[in-house]
């Protein structure tokens, strides 16, 4: 089902993506972080994650190619804030894990990370805040499935 409001839906969810990148860049820059960095980061803090992620998962959880995983986790290696090491289940796998360096960066740039989403979610309740978050999760999983309309006529 299709609505006259979905392209400006579309639009307004893509323009507020870019002003949060372009916005966590003022926050992580004086740390020496992209928000990709941090956002590794973040996921390898998380004590759930204490035995690491192979770097499909990590992939994954970012929500991105795992092309692009495989340079991140290069530049976070030679910085020291990742380690990778042999999956012992799996030969042919890395676990990517935090160095302590990596951690002491995480505490040290995560207070302002959390100020940061506070003050832009202030003024959302709790129930629109997992609406959202719902909303969300119904539109990632559409738009991996989406097809380009069929061709009607070639371009000059």
């Amino acid at each position: 089902m299709s609505s006259a409001s979905a392209p400006g839906l579309v639009h307004d969810i893509v323009s507020t993506a870019d002003l949060f990148l372009r916005e966590s860049a003022r926050l992580f820059r004086p740390h020496g972080l992209t928000a990709a960095q941090f956002n590794v980061l973040n996921l390898l803090a998380d004590p759930e994650l204490a035995d690491g992620v192979s770097q499909r998962e990590l992939a994954d959880l970012l929500v991105v190619d795992r092309s692009n995983v495989t340079g991140l986790v290069d530049r976070m290696e030679t910085a020291g804030w990742v380690r990778r090491a042999d999956d012992p289940a799996d030969r042919r796998v890395y676990r990517v894990t935090l160095t302590g360096p990596g951690r002491k960066l995480w505490e040290k740039v995560a207070p302002g990370y959390t100020s940061v989403v506070s003050q832009v979610t202030g003024r959302l309740s709790e129930r629109q805040m997992r609406d959202g978050i719902a909303l969300l999760k119904t539109l990632r999983e559409d738009a991996v499935r989406w097809t380009l309309p069929a061709k009607q006529g070639r371009a000059p």
